[in-house]
């Protein structure tokens, strides 16, 4: 066998270790949101019992080949060759597609590119196959692949999307009605019954989807489908009992509930996604040994429709790399916290923003809102609104959202999950828990007035984010199917190096952007330190970012005037994190003024005063940098050279002003106030004056160009706005250590 074929193999087993990395970075969602979300336990439990569930997905799991093998073409049609071609085109073009959409920021579904890469790889090995046989027609293309699964697949996806929302919302809906937020006293009485329904049809989940295939053919299961009502009313009893008995001992169970349906869709989600990360690869293990075993390369692969065990340790290999990276990816995290913040009921900076349709559908809300008030009696709608009416923030605590709601989001999920599965339909565990979550967010109405808009915007994304993918993996995939069947030996080398670039280089890109937010955010409050700590936090970050702004400002001034353009675009970037940081410090305000509870309330007003007057200074240096930036990078004209003369001393004086500012704000001593109000008001009158000559010159002929005019009037304008909000922080800024105790003694 040609050398080309093992280093096929080779790629593909280092495509399906960066896969495991990927899925399960994409995928933790899945099983960790409802725990984590609702804080039933300590980070470090629930990734402890989400691995175990993985473990033993891993090794319960088999017959995942099928879709890799046969789900999306017949391959008794395709030679050895074709088919490993076919699979180093998914695998590659899974590569391609994520350096893509993590450069555009979108969302990305494995399931869905899995099995679009595979449908556009095998469309294009097909079309080469037939062009270079003369008596097969291109209408025949059907005869290779299996368009109707593929269409299947698509159907249930949008079934799946709409009956996880609906359900979700309705199981809520009626879960908050019999409990309401203040839960405690009524769940005594049907807490162990309710959860007994949980614990029932997570572990009739775990029977059907997570170990349907090792438990197929024995007594046990054939007995489950022969008396499902039976079995189904039997554990719901004995689960009730034994919760009961674990109420009594003064134990939670709702966290119990909600760790055993993590372990539970852990578990289903290693034994029957596993596929979506190495099944292809695996399943060109099994062709390169079947070419191996009969020395032909041209063999037609119909082998593949055999059923072939899963290797027990490819498959522990691949439940441990799952662990690791759910244990340290950071990335995990990130896509988790994805979805809680989109179920949170919380306010705060939002992650997407508002489109028409979102304002469409919450205008719509609001008005079946509003004649819901009218057909409902009175009395009726108050005890249903008493029902919904939130915690405070002191008795909401830290979590997003209750463990209600988590154990709600298990129940549905895997209700619907394991009924889809007993059905024959093609669900995705992705897809359904993460619209079961909105849709409990939904009813739970933890999407108000202040955070609908956004909210839909975010599933909006996410769902078409979904389909997106499906159409990126095809066309992707196809592009490199056909480059690989008529590039040979040098186009397999060219576009895996290629591949294997963009997964390296990704890679890096992801660190470093980690690494930058992680610097931007250095001034951060802490709010888990002491109101003092926090305080002198706070003094600290003021006095930062007032060093950062001279600088910003002194280095625009200049490189404005000399047209470079280069150190202007990195001084909008930097003046642009300045900004976000500052506006983010606002939406954050409320955990701080919390945590503040303890201080005078003049410090807390003040602090409110520093951080709003920040945020204008900051606007300000925004509205400088960017139109500065603008000018130049257009190629317009410079300053005249009266122009350039004003600017300077504007320029020298602001740094005079903002240098004293500064140490002020470093050494806590504010004796030096009415000196800077003198150094300010010269600094006014001498931006008045500038503007004075520029009139002048204007109705002269030497006012250069108007783009120019415009950009310098700006500058000065920008100019005063920023020093006399300087003014206002530095005044603030005095009574707000001084109030707190801070100031140098």
């Amino acid at each position: 066998m040609d050398i080309i074929y093992t280093v096929v193999l080779v790629i593909l087993a280092v495509t399906a270790v960066s896969g495991l990395f990927v899925g399960v970075t994409n995928d933790a969602v899945n099983f960790l949101n409802s725990a984590i979300g609702s804080k039933a336990a300590p980070m470090r439990i629930i990734l402890l019992v989400a691995s175990i569930g993985i473990v033993v997905g891993t090794l319960t799991a088999s017959g995942m080949m099928e879709v890799a093998r046969t789900g999306m073409f017949n391959p008794e049609l395709f030679t050895f060759k074709e088919v490993m071609m076919l699979y180093l085109a998914v695998m590659l073009g899974n590569i391609v597609l994520l350096d893509v959409y993590n450069t555009l920021g979108l969302p990305t579904s494995t399931t869905v590119s899995l099995i679009f890469a595979l449908l556009g790889a095998a469309i294009a090995v097909t079309m080469v196959k037939i062009g270079r046989d003369p008596q097969v027609a291109l209408d025949s293309i059907g005869q290779y692949i299996n368009t109707a699964r593929a269409m299947g697949i698509v159907s249930g996806i949008l079934i799946s999307v709409v009956v996880a929302l609906v359900g979700g919302t309705m199981v809520m809906y009626l879960s908050r009605i019999l409990f309401s937020f203040r839960y405690a006293k009524i769940f005594r009485w049907f807490g162990a019954a309710w959860c007994g329904v949980a614990v029932t049809t997570i572990l009739y989940y775990v029977i059907i989807k997570g170990l349907k295939a090792p438990l197929a053919g024995t007594e046990f299961l054939e007995f489950v489908n022969a008396n499902t009502a039976l079995t189904v009313a039997g554990m719901w009893a004995a689960s009730s009992l034994v919760l009961l008995g674990l109420q009594l001992l003064k134990i939670n169970i709702l966290k119990v509930t909600i760790l055993v349906g993590t372990f539970s869709l852990a578990l289903a989600f290693a034994g029957n996604d596993l596929v979506n990360f190495i099944g292809v690869p695996i399943a060109g293990l099994d062709s390169w040994r079947m070419a191996s075993e009969s020395g032909d390369v041209n063999m037609m692969m119909g082998g593949l429709r055999e059923s072939v065990p899963a290797n027990f340790l490819l498959l522990l290999g691949a439940g441990l790399i799952m662990i690791v990276t759910l244990w340290f990816s950071k990335k995990a995290m990130n896509v988790t916290e994805t979805e809680i913040k989109l179920a949170s009921a919380k306010e705060g900076e939002e992650k997407y923003g508002s489109t028409m349709f979102s304002r469409s559908i919450v205008r719509a809300a609001v008005g079946m809102n509003n004649g819901y008030k009218y057909l409902l009696p009175e009395r009726a709608r108050l005890w249903v609104d008493r029902r919904f009416e939130q915690l405070n923030a002191a008795e909401r605590g830290t979590e997003h959202y209750d463990l209600i709601r988590a154990t709600v989001n298990l129940i549905t999920s895997s209700l619907l999950i394991a009924f889809g599965t007993s059905l024959g339909l093609p669900l995705s565990t992705t897809y359904v828990t993460f619209m079961v979550a909105m849709g409990s967010s939904l009813a739970d109405r933890a999407w108000g007035r202040e955070t609908a808009v956004y909210r839909i915007s975010g599933v909006v994304t996410v769902v078409m984010g979904w389909f997106v993918t499906g159409l990126g993996a095809f066309v992707i995939s196809m592009a490199i199917g056909l480059g690989l069947m008529y590039g040979g030996t040098v186009a397999i080398i060219v576009i895996s190096a290629l591949a294997l670039f963009l997964l390296v280089r990704s890679n890096l890109r992801a660190k470093k952007k980690d690494l930058d937010a992680t610097a931007a955010d250095g001034g951060w409050l802490d709010t888990s330190k002491d109101s003092r700590e926090i305080l002198e936090q706070c003094r600290v970050e003021v006095r930062d970012v007032m060093d950062r702004v001279t600088n910003i400002y002194n280095r625009t001034m200049v490189a404005v005037m000399k047209e470079n353009r280069k150190a202007l675009r990195d001084l909008v970037r930097d003046s642009n994190e300045l900004f976000y940081s500052s506006r983010d410090r606002k939406y954050a305000m409320m955990p701080v003024l919390q945590k503040l509870h303890g201080s005078d309330i003049e410090t807390v007003h003040y602090y409110v005063q520093v951080v709003d007057y920040l945020s204008e200074v900051t606007k300000a240096l925004v509205h400088i940098t960017r139109p500065c930036f603008d000018h130049i990078d257009n190629n317009h004209k410079g300053f005249h050279k009266d122009q350039v003369h004003d600017l300077v001393e504007v320029n020298n004086d602001v740094k005079k002003v903002y240098d004293k500012i500064n140490t002020m704000l470093s050494t806590n001593d504010f004796s030096d106030m009415e000196h800077v109000m003198h150094m300010r008001d010269k600094l006014l009158e001498l931006i008045g004056d500038a503007v004075m000559r520029q009139l002048r010159r204007i109705r002269g002929s030497e006012h250069g160009t108007t783009k120019t005019s415009v950009l310098y009037l700006n500058i000065l304008n920008e100019t005063k706005t920023m020093v006399l909000q300087s003014r206002n922080l530095l005044k603030s800024q005095k009574y707000f250590v001084t109030s707190g105790g801070l100031a140098e003694e």
